[in-house]
């Protein structure tokens, strides 16, 4: 008999699904954590769209669109992606059309396809826009513009927006210009905030909502356990890619610097396997580059010299010489000084790498047509950084308003 009853329990067990072991504890909660346990009873029956792609999960890595959908007394309408779709599958730039979702069964609305603003068709029966995306800490890095675009279309149908908050992975102290024109607004960059803000997308949304004057009915769910000093591997959570040249949290310390070079004429590493960690061009001196650039002490990072052959894009198939960065402390490290060194740098050793004819390109991704003018005219780094210290100073003063921790 025993072992009749040893054999029913071991078969019994061989047939119970497998579990997966949680996650370890993260020090941070996120915002769609706490929505999840306490906040979403504050709907009171009302029904919600998701504004989400692939990085909205809550500490356990779920999509938070599973995740509220397990709980059957939240009325769930739609689902809206922004640029690389709702899967993150997509190239940066791609048109992103509108489809149904075939895990949910909810219609997803691209809004980085016929429109960039949710239109009233798309709202109907929508309450509470729910935005819940992991952004990289850029002001050019278009999540931010989509938020906007929802809190304007929100305004304008008279929705109210929730923010999910998230942790800027780069941290919350470090603040680097320049400002943005807004002579130079464009969906990378909407608003006079500087290059590396140094906010979250809660603070963004309320800074955006009063000081820019969206003016819709905004809440903002925030974490818990964050604080300015954190990169995202003192978070504990784990990181899910957020575009396709984004898949590790490292890239975000880096995306800054190299994010902001390629129309320039630099290679960044888009195209090969390790993007926005290398910068170089053909038939440049890499070692050349290395010494002058780690003579320069930036904090934070060493320059090594690297080959690469992109397999994809405009460089596909050449061989590129010039520097991989390595951060070894990303709390100090300056990103975006460390776009205008290397572009000086670059400059200095090889005039005629530097390519800045194509001025909207550039001038664009900046914000300013600073930097450009600066580089024709042979200016120093300190020299083009210190034109944008007063509009710096500003934004500090400025954000200090709407900082949540």
């Amino acid at each position: 008999m025993r072992r009749f009853f040893l054999a029913l329990l071991i078969a019994l067990t061989l047939a119970a699904p497998a579990r997966a072991l949680p996650l370890p504890a993260a020090k941070v909660t996120l915002g769609d954590d706490v929505f999840l346990k306490e906040t979403w009873h504050d709907l009171k029956g009302r029904c919600i769209g998701i504004v989400t792609n692939q990085s909205g999960v809550t500490g356990q890595q779920e999509s938070i669109v599973d995740a509220v959908r397990r709980n059957p007394q939240i009325c769930v309408k739609a689902l809206y992606s922004p640029e690389h779709g709702l899967r993150g599958d997509q190239p940066a730039g791609a048109y992103v059309g509108s489809y149904t979702d075939p895990r949910s069964g909810l219609p997803v609305y691209s809004l980085y396809g016929k429109t960039r603003h949710p239109s009233a068709a798309m709202l109907a029966g929508v309450d509470v826009l729910v935005f819940d995306i992991q952004d990289v800490g850029n002001r050019a890095y278009t999540y931010i513009s989509t938020m906007a675009y929802i809190m304007q279309s929100a305004k304008e149908y008279g929705k109210e927006v929730w923010i999910l908050d998230r942790p800027n992975p780069v941290g919350g102290d470090m603040v680097e210009g320049p400002v943005l024109d807004p002579k130079f607004s464009s969906f990378i960059g909407l608003y006079p905030i500087a290059m590396r803000h140094g906010m979250t997308v809660g603070e963004l949304a309320k800074l955006f909502n009063d000081r820019f004057g969206i003016g819709c009915d905004l809440r903002v769910i925030p974490m818990r356990g964050w604080n300015r000093g954190m990169t995202w591997s003192d978070t504990g959570l784990a990181w899910v890619q957020t575009s396709p040249y984004i898949p590790e949290w490292e890239t975000t310390i880096v995306y800054p610097a190299t994010g902001l070079i390629d129309n320039a004429g630099i290679n960044n590493g888009t195209g090969f396997t390790k993007p926005f960690k290398l910068a170089g061009v053909f038939g440049f001196d890499g070692y050349k580059y290395a010494d002058y650039l780690n003579a320069r002490a930036i904090p934070g990072v060493h320059f090594r010299p690297a080959s690469w052959s992109p397999i994809s894009g405009f460089w596909s198939g050449k061989t590129l010489s010039g520097i991989e960065l390595v951060v070894f402390d990303p709390h100090v490290f300056p990103s975006v000084h460390t776009a205008v060194e290397l572009l000086v740098a670059a400059r200095t050793i090889s005039p005629g790498v530097i390519q800045v004819k194509e001025a909207r390109p550039l001038d664009i991704d900046w914000g300013t047509d600073t930097l450009r003018l600066a580089l024709l005219r042979g200016a120093s780094v300190e020299q083009i950084e210190a034109a944008w210290e007063p509009g710096v100073s500003a934004f500090k003063t400025l954000r200090a308003k709407y900082l949540l921790y």
